[in-house]
């Protein structure tokens, strides 16, 4: 039996959204938005997949494990459709960045097999538990300043990503059968999940002022965070990194140089054929989310609900 919830909540978001839903951390504000717009395309995706997975899958378990994956995958796509058309209604030209969103994962399954499909979300599920970690055990630098909708969304969103967080294999391993296939293909999972993701930042660039964005494509891009990471956290003179273009504070600031080096570590062995995401270790702050959802409390406004 499956221990996932299905939480049907309804996050709001009118015309007062702000792009930068967080001021005081702007790269990592941006990088929230794009992570939205991927968010409902391949979240769409994984629906499409696992549906198509389920009447493989002969062990009763697994077939209700991916049953209730996908039920929370698509309650996420519905949330992340409202905040993002919140924001195309802003900048009407981000459909167009939204669309080729679609498009990308659209061609995937036109094109690819179902079991690459499975294995691309495995792959890429397995990364989210230990980015996530980190993000959320700084929650109240990289959270709490932004706009409590937003960072109620993205935390609601991201501690069911960790809850789930063995979903996407057990389905893959139920039906692909081969462990290392996974590992053999994370290569080309990568290529296109990166590319989808510059594309949505080069949209941002099109489409919306640099005033409103407040940081910029070299910042939040893969190379862009990795340099940004290093060069922060080098024990260089303030006016140094400025020269090197380097304004802080960079994406994951908050987190110290050892969490980050046990993120990549873990990043590493997130694809590897024999891992199991259920070993990993966990973010407090999800038993504190849990346990505020089960009191009653509105999720959609957090911060507010916890006080």
């Amino acid at each position: 039996m499956t221990h996932l919830q299905i939480r049907k909540i309804d996050f709001g978001f009118d015309d007062t959204i702000p792009f930068q839903w967080l001021p005081s951390h702007p790269k990592f504000g941006l990088m929230a938005n794009a992570i939205s717009i991927m968010a409902i395309a391949f979240e769409k995706f994984i629906v499409i997949n696992t549906r198509a997975a389920i009447p493989l899958i002969r062990d009763p378990a697994a077939a209700g494990e991916a049953e209730a994956f996908l039920r929370q995958e698509a309650q996420h796509a519905k949330n992340h459709r409202r905040h993002v058309a919140a924001l195309v209604r802003r900048y009407p030209g981000l459909q167009e960045t939204v669309d080729e969103a679609y498009a990308a994962f659209d061609r995937l399954v036109a094109t690819r097999s179902l079991k690459f499909r499975l294995a691309y979300t495995a792959d890429l599920e397995s990364t989210f538990t230990p980015i996530f970690k980190v993000m959320l055990d700084h929650e109240d630098e990289l959270f709490r300043p932004g706009d409590e909708r937003v960072a109620s969304l993205f935390l609601w969103h991201f501690v069911e990503e960790v809850e789930h967080r063995s979903s996407a294999l057990v389905v893959c391993d139920a039906v692909v059968r081969n462990r290392y296939y996974r590992a053999g293909v994370a290569r080309a999972v990568f290529r296109h999940i990166m590319k989808v993701y510059r594309d949505i930042l080069q949209g941002f660039e099109k489409h919306v002022p640099e005033a409103d964005r407040q940081a910029w494509y070299r910042n939040v891009s893969p190379d862009g965070v990795r340099r940004e990471e290093v060069i922060s956290r080098l024990p260089l003179r303030p006016s140094w990194r400025t020269r090197l273009g380097i304004r802080p504070p960079s994406p994951f600031a908050p987190a110290s140089n050892r969490e980050m080096l046990v993120m990549a570590y873990r990043l590493l062995l997130s694809q590897l054929p024999h891992h199991r995401p259920a070993r990993q270790p966990l973010p407090r702050f999800a038993d504190v989310w849990f346990r505020c959802y089960a009191d009653g409390r509105d999720v959609t406004r957090f911060y507010t609900a916890t006080r």
